[in-house]
């Protein structure tokens, strides 16, 4: 009787186990399936908000008139390698009541692909400046492009369309979103090195361009010497020419300078450069003038200082060529250089310039 008590509460003690072991395996089991839903639900949410934030779930366009988009591109479309920088900017003009969501603008650093593949364009920096006008907003965008990649041949390459998103308030305070599409840029990339043998007449591309040079310093520099030249040209004919369209170049004293160089070194010759000077003294003066009048023009014309002590020696050459019996050539040949120099100096001050009295000929 024991016996078979003692097998009746080893069954039921075997049979409370085995239910107290399923019972938990279906709670754990349980447990395990609700954790594995809930993180299958989160995965779902994170996708989904990624590809919203990438732009893959399109939003409806802003429409047209809306906005007015200007775009200043680079200058030249070839010509770039690995390194350069890119300045694009864009600028909006944007009716009210859209405005500009500013987390929507390029982000620095983010690398664009195209099929799965990184295009090697960097957003190397962004400025992002707003000015609002009564009926508008006006949005200007600098962005900055760098090249990060290279090839052994040139290669296309694009500065990315750019995806902007805007907000849209309507009368009864709704708010919706809307986007728009910057258009894409393309150049060409063009490699570090050149690879293979390469033939100047075979690589003569239209879209290269020519090569311009700034000649703007150079064409500076040559305006500035020819008019340094002209004036140089122009002080010089001043000062040694004879002709009479300058100012003070048809005075007196330059006439007979011209008159004077003509003349032969003969007595003759001498008498009449003599009779020539004397005419140029009474016209500067506006009277005769004598050796005892020196002192009187020289008052009335100071310029004229200078050449006090060969004003009196050219009275002196005066009185030998029409007094003296016996004229000597030789002095008579000396006497007209001596004029000749005399009348260069008396020219000069006529003109306002000092004369060069250091290579003046000797009277006899």
């Amino acid at each position: 009787m024991q016996t078979i008590l003692l097998n009746i509460s080893t069954n039921l003690l075997r049979l409370n186990i085995m239910n107290s072991k399923h019972s938990l395996f279906n709670q754990f089991t349980f447990s395990s399936l609700s954790r594995v839903i809930g993180l299958c639900a989160l995965l779902l949410v994170s996708n989904s908000s990624f590809a919203v934030a990438e732009g893959d779930i399109p939003l409806p366009d802003v429409p047209d008139g809306v906005i007015k988009l200007r775009v200043i591109d680079p200058e030249r479309d070839v010509g770039y390698t690995v390194g350069d920088i890119l300045k694009r900017i864009i600028t909006l003009e944007v009716k009210k009541p859209y405005s500009l969501i500013n987390t929507s603008i390029p982000i620095v650093g983010y690398e664009r692909r195209w099929k799965g593949k990184v295009i090697g364009i960097d957003v190397s920096a962004v400025k992002l400046s707003e000015t609002e006008q009564k009926n508008s907003h006006t949005y200007v965008i600098d962005v900055d492009y760098q090249v990060l990649t290279n090839n052994v041949v040139a290669k296309p390459g694009a500065l990315p369309a750019e995806v902007l998103h805007f907000k849209f308030v309507d009368a009864k305070g709704k708010a919706s979103l809307l986007q728009y599409r910057i258009p894409s840029w393309n150049f060409r990339i063009s490699p570090l090195a050149v690879f293979g043998s390469v033939k100047v007449e075979q690589d003569m591309s239209g879209l290269r361009g020519p090569l311009v040079f700034d000649a703007k310093t150079h064409e500076r520099n040559r305006n500035i010497a020819t008019g340094i030249l002209a004036l140089a040209l122009l002080g010089l004919l001043y000062i040694l020419g004879n002709r009479a369209w300058l100012p003070r170049m048809g005075a007196p004293f330059a006439k007979a300078l011209r008159d004077i160089r003509k003349l032969p070194e003969t007595p003759q010759g001498l008498q009449q450069a003599v009779s020539r000077l004397h005419l140029a003294l009474n016209k500067t003066a506006h009277q005769s003038i004598f050796k005892s009048g020196i002192d009187e023009f020289l008052a009335k014309k100071p310029a004229f200082n200078a050449v006090r002590n060969d004003l009196q020696a050219f009275f002196e050459v005066s009185r030998h060529a029409f007094f003296e019996s016996t004229p000597n050539p030789d002095s008579s040949a000396q006497n007209v250089a001596w004029l000749k120099a005399f009348a260069r100096h008396c020219r000069d001050c006529e003109r306002g310039l000092p004369p060069d009295t250091s290579a003046s000929s000797t009277k006899v």
